[in-house]
């Protein structure tokens, strides 16, 4: 488990020195989030041989977003590092196709740490997270694009969402019909594949 956690914490690190030195680079963006770096530690003379060190973070600890990304949080809203952990998320969504998400931000004002990476079932270029892919669709639904998100030229997720449902509905309107010489679908079979063509 703490092998785990030190992957997912530095793979997200990773994307956020990614996220840091593309946000730099713009006139009035500001102060970037930085998760802090986290090491395993072998003791072959403790019960418990692993464990995690990090840099310890003083101040006021917030949580700007959580896993499933249901939490209403106003320092999350509000504040200048919520809002710039909230466009974080969505930079990473759209650099992986969403195929990947970095969850659970939390810290003392732009330091970050114990973050979550949720990933589709499959994992993305080999890496798998350690939160359920499900976080990913629900921050789809629910994130709101701020002044960071614009600054950065991130497309709103909203257009994408709605997009695609209506090119979903209107596949199975178009479906063919008996005057083509085609075999007609059957409704429950037809109601089953488009389900699973939305997941994918």
């Amino acid at each position: 488990f703490v092998a785990q956690e030190c992957c997912v914490q530095n793979a997200a690190r990773e994307y956020a020195k990614l996220y840091a030195a593309e946000a730099e680079t713009l006139e009035g963006f500001g102060e970037v989030p930085e998760i802090i770096p986290i090491f395993l530690i072998h003791r072959p003379a403790n019960n418990i041989p692993y464990a995690t060190v990090e840099e310890e973070l003083v101040g006021e600890f917030v949580k700007y977003s959580v896993r499933d990304g249901k939490e209403v949080n106003f320092l999350r809203r509000d504040s200048e590092a919520g809002q710039k952990c909230c466009t974080f998320q969505h930079w990473v969504y759209e650099k992986t196709s969403g195929n990947l998400l970095v969850t659970d931000l939390q810290g003392v004002g732009m330091k970050l740490t114990d973050v979550g990476i949720a990933t589709l079932a499959k994992g993305y270029k080999g890496f798998k997270g350690n939160c359920s892919f499900s976080f990913i669709e629900q921050f789809r639904a629910l994130h709101q694009c701020n002044e960071y998100c614009e600054m950065l030229g991130l497309k709103s997720l909203r257009t994408a969402h709605q997009k695609q449902r209506k090119a979903t509905a209107t596949k199975s309107k178009n479906l063919p019909n008996s005057s083509t010489g085609k075999k007609i679908v059957p409704k429950k079979a037809r109601e089953h594949r488009d389900f699973l063509s939305s997941e994918h």
